[in-house]
């Protein structure tokens, strides 16, 4: 992760063109993993920063604060965030809790905690909201890639094993995975995007939980829709500025690509036609 230029680029930039805010503010860092995020609130001008992490990436982000000359600065907690103390509330909580399609990995819940827990009342979360973005897609190579999969349980003499009753569980299967990968806008089907936006100055973390989001899509290219297509922006607001990173088909490239999600069966739309759903999460 540390080798992506746009997620990394973006996290510095974020933070030194918001240095009003930063600086000299006590500020949390949530999973800081290696430290890369609270060595830029130093240089952004933060005067303390605590750094949380429950792995053992917790010992490497002591010694690089300590070679880097942050060790007046930073103090590095190794610890899951829900279990650790701090000694005081911070003015900014700092995080790079983001997986596949926003909420994958499961590190938003602890985002939110946090916030609860340990940022002052009016404190600053950056990033400060995230979207999910979601649009329909045409792909017939990647719908025929994952049917070719389930030709294989077809096989009525497998060593004398007719597979064949396994069918249906392996299409249900194959066609309920994500497929994570860059997709090209091209393969897009409409104007509309729908836009689910978190707000992570308020969100809770039972939320993640359980959510639906409804979409509508009026479709201007007659085709076959094999699925919806989703990725995610996210956005730093902070007093002189706004940052944002977008992981869209027609921006430069992250570790996080984008999603797929296809439908077990296509369905043929018209030009002008709408298409409505929801996702559930």
């Amino acid at each position: 992760m540390l080798a992506d230029h746009v997620r990394t680029s973006t996290y510095q930039n974020a933070m030194m063109e918001n240095q009003a805010d930063f600086k000299d503010a006590v500020v949390l860092d949530v999973g800081t993993g290696t430290g890369i995020l609270s060595f830029f609130a130093c240089q952004a001008g933060a005067k303390k920063v605590y750094a949380v992490d429950a792995s053992d990436s917790a010992i490497i982000a002591k010694k690089l604060a300590d070679a880097n000359g942050y060790s007046d600065r930073i103090e590095v907690i190794q610890g899951k965030i829900e279990e650790i103390t701090l000694p005081e509330k911070v003015d900014i909580i700092i995080s790079e809790p983001i997986g596949f399609l926003l909420v994958h990995e499961r590190m938003m819940e602890s985002y939110a905690y946090a916030r609860k827990a340990f940022l002052k009342e009016g404190g600053l979360m950056f990033p400060t909201t995230g979207s999910i973005i979601l649009a329909p897609i045409t792909d017939q190579t990647l719908y025929d890639e994952q049917a070719a999969k389930i030709e294989f349980w077809k096989n009525t003499d497998f060593y004398g094993i007719n597979l064949q009753a396994a069918i249906q569980t392996a299409n249900e299967e194959y066609f309920s995975q994500p497929i994570v990968g860059y997709f090209p806008a091209t393969t897009i089907i409409s104007p509309n995007r729908t836009v689910h936006t978190i707000d992570f100055n308020s969100v809770l973390p039972e939320d993640y939980h359980d959510f639906t989001i409804e979409y509508v899509f009026r479709i201007d290219k007659t085709s076959i829709m094999h699925g919806i297509g989703g990725w995610f922006d996210i956005h730093f607001i902070g007093s002189t500025k706004t940052v944002i990173l977008s992981t869209a088909p027609d921006q430069p490239g992250t570790h996080w690509y984008q999603c797929r999600l296809l439908f077990h069966e296509p369905i043929a739309v018209n030009k002008g036609q709408y298409i409505s759903g929801e996702m559930h999460f």
